[in-house]
């Protein structure tokens, strides 16, 4: 079958933010609190044939297996790291500036309008040259209209949503895919499974996903090493949010638009607090959240900072079924610490900050990963977070200059009004549209195989200026990050340059 690749007309181009260096982040694990809230899912059909501009076409033929539970949090922490060299465009750096305030809130633009459209490399087909569809052949997931990927997510379990921003930022790109053109005359699909928090529903979603999907794309669970070995048994390509267990990372099917390496922490983020906050980083207490591969990250990320100077005086894991956290905050204040770290889902942190708040205790530093970089804590937190710094891999959601953002947050309100952009969701659009981009290139030799093969050679991947550089093909942990803080409700970044980059250090811990 011999199909046009691209069967709608381009728009004009729009202004790409120039690409990021490399960055690392603490990825999520999961850990439990009941979250309240519940979607207004669109059908993908009625998506895209209401979105402005999109024209006559092909929809998304819309999910199966549905979602459990409703927009509930993206909870957690995991693996992952932040950042090298040294502040100010010291060795290492990237910035190349003299250290000083970073930018405020937004990096201007105008809100995402409704089914906006993409020009060049952030076209819905990134702009890539499209290869021959001669030869195409229908196999597992593909038939004469449509190409079937999975999304295998955590849904219901302990939170009940707690990375369905993963599959919502799927069905985006999708949505905004088919609004566009198609591989060799085809849809995309998309089949939602639940990994429901566990390590064997994961590996039952996979089973799943190799009998009726192509590939799966997007993906985000916490135990996410149940179904590592079936993906790679049945060659299944698996280009996932993030990898967050070892297990998936040594699949040799299996990526991801942030992959890490847990005994490869970046020295930035330590390196900025070194120089920032000298007295601070003397007296540390870290607290992690007491599931999945965090406690075994924690211990990489205190070997790591430890090494840039800090002294860690407290380091304590918390149940996840702990709700008593004044212990913990007792602990902090004997130790005499300046600065706390916590690692675990947003939820927790407010509890965190509820009881240091009770106790009169404010450190001069109180930092966490991206995980709270999400309007949800925002409002649940209140005047308790205000002056949380966070490392962040991805420009401030409310960034309109970056134009895969806008697309992002345009086609997220698109298939699920109300929904919240958030680290997971941005990595799994970066994933999707990398899943697109190979498909579209590869045309008629698109296989598992072939998409596999060209899978291991992708560098420097930004999904067009959404996040800093990933090693995808090497999977790798990135090693740049930005600093934010929470000022009166609003984000707003605070280290220099547009990122912190540089040398990385191996604890030889493993994780």
């Amino acid at each position: 079958m011999t199909t046009s690749l691209r069967t709608r007309p381009r728009v004009p181009h729009l202004p790409r933010r120039r690409p990021a260096r490399r960055v690392a982040v603490l990825v999520a694990v999961v850990a439990a609190a009941s979250l309240a809230a519940c979607g207004s899912r669109m059908d993908p059909d009625t998506v895209v044939g209401m979105s402005a501009g999109t024209g006559a076409g092909a929809g998304v033929p819309g999910a199966e297996g549905g979602l459990v539970g409703g927009t509930g949090g993206d909870a957690g922490s995991v693996p992952g790291t932040v950042g090298g060299g040294d502040l100010g465009g010291g060795a290492g750096s990237s910035t190349g500036g003299t250290g000083g305030a970073g930018t405020g809130s937004t990096g201007g633009g105008d809100a995402p309008a409704a089914g906006a459209q993409g020009g060049g490399e952030n076209a819905a087909d990134g702009g890539v040259e499209a290869g021959s569809c001669d030869g195409f052949e229908n196999q597992t997931g593909v038939t004469d209209d449509t190409i079937t990927i999975a999304n295998v997510s955590d849904i219901s379990g302990p939170v009940p949503g707690i990375f369905e921003s993963a599959q919502q930022a799927t069905q985006a790109y999708a949505a905004y895919f088919n609004s566009a053109g198609d591989v060799c005359g085809r849809s995309l699909k998309v089949l939602d499974l639940d990994s429901r928090a566990d390590a064997g529903a994961d590996q039952q979603a996979y089973a799943r996903a190799c009998e009726e999907a192509f590939a799966a794309v997007g993906s985000m669970s916490a135990f996410d090493s149940g179904g590592a070995r079936t993906a790679q048994d049945c060659g299944l390509p698996d280009i996932r949010s993030y990898s967050v267990n070892g297990d998936r990372t040594a699949c040799t099917t299996c990526f991801a638009a942030y992959a890490v390496q847990p005994n490869l922490v970046p020295n930035a983020m330590p390196q900025f607090w070194a120089k920032k906050a000298p007295e601070a980083v003397k007296s540390v207490a870290m607290f992690y959240v007491n599931a999945g591969a965090a406690p075994a990250n924690a211990a990489n990320f205190r070997a790591a900072w430890e090494k840039n100077g800090w002294d860690v005086k407290v380091f304590e894991a918390i149940d996840t079924a702990e709700f008593n956290y004044a212990p913990y905050v007792q602990q902090a204040k004997d130790a005499g610490a300046q600065l706390v770290n916590y690692t675990g889902p947003y939820q927790f942190t407010v509890r965190l900050q509820q009881a240091m708040k009770q106790q009169g205790y404010e450190p001069e530093v109180f930092l966490q990963d991206a995980t709270v970089h999400d309007q949800r804590y925002v409002d649940e937190a209140g005047a308790d977070g205000d002056g949380t710094y966070v490392y962040s891999q991805t420009p401030l959601f409310d960034d309109y200059s970056v134009a895969e953002m806008k697309l992002y947050r345009s086609w997220l309100q698109q298939v699920d009004p109300g929904a919240q952009p958030n680290t997971y969701g941005v990595f799994a659009w970066s994933a999707a549209r990398l899943f697109v981009e190979q498909a579209v290139a590869l045309g008629g030799k698109l296989t598992r195989a072939s998409l596999v093969e060209r899978m291991g050679g992708v560098k420097d991947w930004t999904g067009n200026g959404i996040h800093v550089p990933q090693q995808v093909g090497a999977e790798t942990t990135a090693n740049c990050a930005s600093i934010i803080q929470l000022s009166n409700g609003t984000w707003k970044k605070v280290s220099p340059g547009e990122y912190l980059c540089g040398s990385m250090t191996n604890t030889g811990l493993g994780g």
